[in-house]
């Protein structure tokens, strides 16, 4: 029996579709490419390196007779998500069931596409509002020849930076993580990333550590001359951390400070830590943990040496992140629902990975000690209007073939989270979606005293043993010191939802 052919549909014919036209007909594995899709009438109708250009896109590609083996890859940068998704439901509309896409921002940094860099089509393009374009080979030049170490960098924030950072000329890039997997993986895609021609070439180097030993992170950041750290390591997930807080503190807040005086004792000339909207007027040991680590950053620019900058860029959630709701209600779509809304009046804040990282390496490069940061999210989106529009682009209707159920509030989550303070007074910056934050000291505590008294719970301490691991302890220094943590776990106690929290949360019946 004659194999069956697959027909290549690239979704666009300007430089980006040409280019990875180039890149299928070179490798000669993927299948033939039968044609172009594109919208400007001076190219429908004639061919392209023999490749012939049909459109209008959306006239055109519901009428193609195409197989279940056949594939369209959209190569149009610039095309907002409105496009997208109207691309996107012409293709299914003619059958498509592979598409790809290349993703926007990544693909303009040096006006080049590659193969390699197509992936399947998500929620993420064409749910979202439209990503800012920002030309990283300019905001990149801060970092051309320098060494880059990234912390968490096999994270969904770290990996991303560690891709952009391949057009910024560094002369090394250090994956520092805790977690083997993770940084082996992201290792991997960069090289292979590299193989392929994307980006300049600079030694990628994996690390694997744990910030908490404070004595390695000095070796580490002595011995690797880093002359800018992204900061995103961090343990994250809210109900989990609500149930080790100990852990949270132990990593977020000491790892930090372990972090940022190996830096100001090694002369790190940049410092930038990746921050959350969790972190204003917390309410959860996350939140509090996050906070503390803002403060530190601050603390430490108080103590910089002349060429030295720190700072903390503040964002809210970003679509596709490790254990978020985009990957969770897919999940739970293909396994035929219900999916989970914890309720109907929750809302967050998102942007997408690639655009959140791009802001900060350009915040990286424009930011000035001492100053904190603050990306602009946008308008706030309702989890459930975002869990109905996940569902339909998986091809169902919400309620009627995948049901939505609400579960109510987990532990340390509020219905809203606000972006900034208000006496915080964000200001726009020169630069598009970068806005100023003022600087507010501890009114409730003092940073150094709350450090000390939290340190013999962390770590072992002769004399203190009493105090190790005491998470009744923890929670009565944070809940002292934080009156938004305080009075939202004595909410939770009023309601009955929280009644001990010194072995582990524990919900009344």
């Amino acid at each position: 029996m004659d194999k069956v052919e697959t027909h290549l549909y690239i979704i666009g014919a300007g430089f980006a579709g040409q280019m990875i036209a180039k890149d299928l007909i070179r490798k000669g594995i993927f299948g033939h490419v039968a044609a172009f899709l594109d919208d400007d009438k001076k190219l429908i109708g004639t061919k392209i390196d023999g490749i012939p250009v049909l459109g209008p896109i959306d006239e055109v590609a519901p009428l193609l007779r195409v197989t279940a083996i056949d594939k369209a890859i959209i190569a149009i940068p610039s095309a907002s998500s409105e496009r997208i998704r109207s691309i996107y439901n012409s293709l299914k509309e003619g059958g498509f069931f592979r598409i790809k896409i290349l993703p926007s921002i990544s693909q303009v940094i040096d006006g080049k596409a590659h193969l390699i860099q197509a992936r399947d089509i998500n929620p993420l393009d064409i749910l979202g509002r439209t990503p800012i374009i920002i030309p990283l080979h300019e905001s990149l030049a801060y970092l051309k020849g320098k060494r880059v170490l990234i912390t968490g960098a096999g994270g969904s924030i770290g990996s991303e930076l560690s891709r952009q950072l391949l057009s910024g000329g560094c002369e090394r890039i250090y994956l520092f993580g805790h977690g083997e997997n993770s940084i082996v993986g992201i290792y991997r895609e960069l090289h292979i990333l590299q193989n392929e021609g994307v980006g300049e070439k600079a030694s990628v180097v994996p690390i694997i550590g744990d910030m908490k030993d404070r004595e390695y992170m000095k070796y580490i950041v002595s011995k690797t001359h880093a002359d800018v750290i992204f900061h995103c390591a961090a343990y994250k997930h809210v109900p989990m951390m609500e149930e080790n807080p100990v852990a949270s503190i132990e990593n977020n807040v000491f790892g930090t400070k372990n972090l940022l005086d190996a830096a100001l004792e090694a002369g790190t000339s940049r410092f930038v830590l990746i921050s959350t909207d969790k972190a204003v007027d917390p309410v959860s040991v996350y939140g509090v943990s996050k906070m503390l680590c803002e403060k530190l950053v601050n603390d430490a620019a108080g103590r910089v040496k002349d060429g030295q900058s720190f700072m903390f860029v503040r964002f809210g959630n970003v679509l596709g992140s490790r254990g978020s709701i985009l990957p969770i209600f897919m999940e739970q779509i293909q396994n035929g629902g219900p999916v989970t809304v914890t309720d109907r009046d929750m809302e967050r804040f998102f942007m997408t990975i690639p655009e959140a990282c791009s802001l900060v390496l350009q915040t990286g490069g424009v930011g000035v000690n001492g100053a904190s940061y603050l990306l602009d999210m946008g308008e706030p989106i309702k989890i459930l209007d975002l869990a109905e529009q996940i569902i339909r682009f998986a091809g169902f209707e919400p309620y009627e073939d995948i049901d939505i159920k609400f579960i109510g509030t987990r532990p340390g989550e509020r219905l809203v989270e606000p972006l900034w303070l208000d006496e915080e007074k964000p200001q726009p910056t020169d630069y598009q979606k970068i806005l100023r934050l003022t600087n507010i000291p501890p009114r409730t505590f003092g940073l150094s005293r709350l450090v000390e008294s939290l340190a013999p719970i962390c770590t072992y301490t002769p004399g203190k043993e009493n105090l190790y691991r005491n998470k009744d302890e923890l929670l009565r220094l944070l809940r002292s010191a934080v009156p938004t943590l305080d009075d939202f776990y004595k909410a939770q106690e009023q309601d009955g939802k929280v009644v001990n929290m010194s072995n582990s949360v524990k919900v009344v019946l």
